[in-house]
């Protein structure tokens, strides 16, 4: 199977080299070539920067009458790619560099510079000892001046290496981790003590609530206690006995009713007209006999006090009620 491209060429047996015609191409032909730009330049015509490395399709040309040990020279032409005007630069095989020939100024050189200037001193004191012995040993006594500054200097500075060797520095390390340590130590337990401090406040203001809703608890309680002394507050609507018949402990607990009843339901006029509200009805057969003491007693008794007492609705209606028993009678 034939190879796709073919490398190889066929030649006839009857080939002849020197009979092929030789193109005649004048010297200073120009060929189109890609190249990237040798150095940083700023144009002249407009100040483009231009930086290393930019590409460009630059024409080269060959120098005339212009070598270095048998190399020749290139110039290339590019063009500015703000105003397009027209950048040259050459090779200079001597420096190993390229030089700015046209159109640009080269940037950022200054080790080149410094370099160039430091020949143009060396060159300047050789020519200077040439004709002049007594300039010779001057140069010398300053360079051997020179030279004692520098290794004084030298000196100098291998002491600070030694004495900064010598400094142990895991030693300080050490004590600066101890001394935070402590730091953060000392730290923590004044977090605790102020976190205790808070506690102990919390704790003594819990306690002086509890005691006081304990000590509001007991005033409800006690004032409970006293609301429920009467079983019912209409028993003071009935009496028992006679208010003479009644110790100092019946007139006690009757006086604890009276205050029950008029906070549950209200005053019913006069404290003392209470008692004729109610009239106890007498038997049968004790109303065509004789009336006891005690039951005049009571009826004096009441009669004195309604009319005593302001008239209203609850007396009238105990009167009423005293008539009709008299009636009866």
């Amino acid at each position: 199977m034939s190879e796709r491209k073919v490398l190889n060429k066929y030649y006839p047996p009857d080939f002849d080299p020197a009979k092929i015609p030789k193109l005649k191409l004048p010297k200073d032909r120009q060929y189109v070539v890609r190249l990237m730009a040798p150095f940083n330049m700023r144009c002249k015509t407009c100040g483009e920067y231009i930086y290393k490395g930019k590409k460009f399709n630059a024409r080269k040309e060959t120098v005339q009458n212009q070598l270095y040990m048998g190399l020749p020279i290139f110039r290339f032409y590019i063009k500015c790619t703000r105003c397009l005007a027209e950048i040259t630069f050459k090779t200079d095989p001597e420096n190993t560099d390229y030089a700015m020939e046209h159109g640009a100024t080269r940037n950022f050189q200054a080790e080149k510079l410094m370099e160039e200037e430091e020949q143009r001193i060396q060159q300047e004191r050789e020519d200077e000892e040439l004709n002049n012995p007594m300039k010779v040993l001057e140069n010398r006594t300053k360079d051997s001046k020179m030279e004692m500054e520098v290794l004084e200097n030298l000196q100098e500075l291998k002491e600070l290496n030694q004495r900064q060797a010598q400094v142990d520095f895991e030693g300080m390390i050490d004590r600066y981790r101890d001394l935070e340590r402590a730091e953060r130590e000392r730290a923590k337990e004044e977090d605790e003590r102020e976190t205790k401090e808070m506690l102990d406040r919390a704790l003594v203001k819990r306690l002086r609530d509890s005691d006081s809703e304990e000590e509001e608890k007991e005033q409800s309680s006690s004032s409970k206690s006293t609301m429920c002394s009467t079983d019912n507050p209409t028993d003071i609507l009935a009496p028992d006995a006679p208010a003479e018949t009644q110790g100092s402990s019946a007139g006690g607990a009757k006086r604890a009713k009276v205050e029950s009843w008029e906070r549950s339901v209200g005053t019913l006029g006069g404290g003392r007209a209470l008692g004729a509200l109610v009239v106890r009805r007498k038997p049968a057969a004790m109303k065509a006999g004789p009336v006891s003491q005690t039951d005049s007693t009571l009826d004096s008794t009441s009669k004195a006090v309604a009319t005593q007492n302001v008239p209203s609705s609850l007396s009238l209606l105990g009167a009423y009620s005293d008539s009709d028993s008299s009636g009866t009678e």
